[in-house]
């Protein structure tokens, strides 16, 4: 079994740095995970953070994580031409152990920024998704992974997830972040056990672990429930660390556990102790659990093939009906209207499926869309 690092994703900000601070003094940082996309439009980084970068990029210790590709946009955007080619002068300054991204489409009129929604499990979208993956690992030059998604409409999309999540992977020999806040988000609003989610999963793909907080949401077509949210903006429940410890075993191929946290939920003393702790008791687990791996990896995760030069594969009728959906989702119309306007849409009656989604969880899809639009 691989050797598990203690991880912290650290970017650009100054409230995550301040709390990761006390962690590199300490060394206890043993890899890095950075968000590379976010500071896409950024020419110039700040000379001690280009040195910090390149100080875990040449121990083979540094790592990067997508945001902003939109993995699964039906038509393929000048937007996402640019990115791998952005992708593909950073990897070259700063050569990365891996590359990852969200799975799902980004709402929004360009499909470049916006929330990370999930899409029909179709014909389609999985040829779609192979060919960006390829692309992407073109781009990179190394593994390429993606990682489980928080939000579902449906107990059956949950459930059909990592099947699909194999599916995708397996064609560019890719591999999975699993999220466990995000799993535990499945877990709450589904009602799944925690064993039965977890054997959906194709655990011998994983090589990543992301642990974080999150955050409850009340719903107003569910007076009595609450929507746990991937919000990264607290601290990391107790039952995270249960599931951390429940699925850590499984994973022969994880090499990298990582603790995430975005800064709006750094900005106090308090929050940035316990960030500390969080990292802490990650570690502990972490240095318990190496003792008992032995051996090394068995999936290297690198390229099978070369990309081929065929133009990238789109189809307009699914970027229609994402763009309908982004409409419907990110308007300021009242959630009854919404759902009226959903059932008259061209995802009506629909590989969507979307006469079964729960009421809540579509919801739940609109204040997303819609915080993700004002930022």
């Amino acid at each position: 079994m691989t050797t598990l690092l203690a991880t912290a994703a650290c970017n650009l900000d100054s409230d995550i740095l301040n709390a990761c601070y006390p962690l590199f003094a300490e060394e206890r940082v043993q890899a890095i995970e950075w968000s590379f996309d976010v500071l896409f439009n950024r020419n110039v980084l700040p000379p001690w953070f280009e040195e910090l970068l390149h100080a875990y990029s040449q121990a083979k210790r540094l790592t990067g994580h997508g945001v902003f590709f939109s993995l699964f946009s039906g038509k393929w955007l000048p937007e996402q031409a640019q990115w791998l080619e952005t992708l593909r002068a950073t990897t070259k300054r700063f050569p990365l152990e891996q590359v990852t991204e969200h799975f799902g489409f980004m709402t929004g009129k360009d499909f470049h920024a916006g929330a990370p929604l999930t899409i029909p499990y179709s014909a389609t979208t999985l040829r779609i998704g192979r060919d960006r993956l390829r692309r992407i690992q073109d781009a990179a030059q190394c593994p390429v992974g993606l990682e489980n998604l928080a939000f579902a409409y449906t107990s059956d999309d949950v459930k059909r997830h990592g099947y699909f999540l194999h599916d995708l992977i397996e064609p560019v020999n890719g591999f999975i972040i699993l999220d466990l806040h995000n799993v535990y988000c499945q877990l709450e609003n589904f009602g799944i056990d925690a064993n039965e989610l977890l054997a959906l999963y194709p655990l011998h793909k994983v090589r990543e672990i992301h642990i974080s907080g999150g955050s409850w949401e009340p719903v107003a077509c569910d007076r009595d429930r609450r929507i746990r949210r991937d919000t990264h903006d607290d601290a990391v429940p107790a039952e995270v660390f249960s599931l951390l410890e429940m699925a850590i075993d499984r994973c022969a191929e994880c090499k990298y556990v990582v603790l995430e946290q975005v800064g709006s939920g750094l900005k106090t003393p308090a929050s940035r102790q316990q960030f500390y702790n969080d990292f802490l008791q990650m570690e502990k687990v972490l240095q318990q659990k190496n003792k008992s791996r032995h051996g090394n990896s068995q999936n290297n995760f690198l390229p099978l093939h070369v990309l081929n030069t065929n133009p990238p594969p789109e189809d307009e009728f699914l970027f229609q009906q994402q763009r309908e959906l982004s409409r419907i989702l990110e308007s300021d119309i009242p959630y009854n209207e919404a759902v009226t306007v959903l059932r008259r849409s061209s995802l009506a009656n629909s590989v969507w499926n979307i006469e079964n989604w729960n009421p809540a969880m579509l919801e739940t899809a609109m204040q997303i869309a819609r915080k993700w639009k004002g930022e």
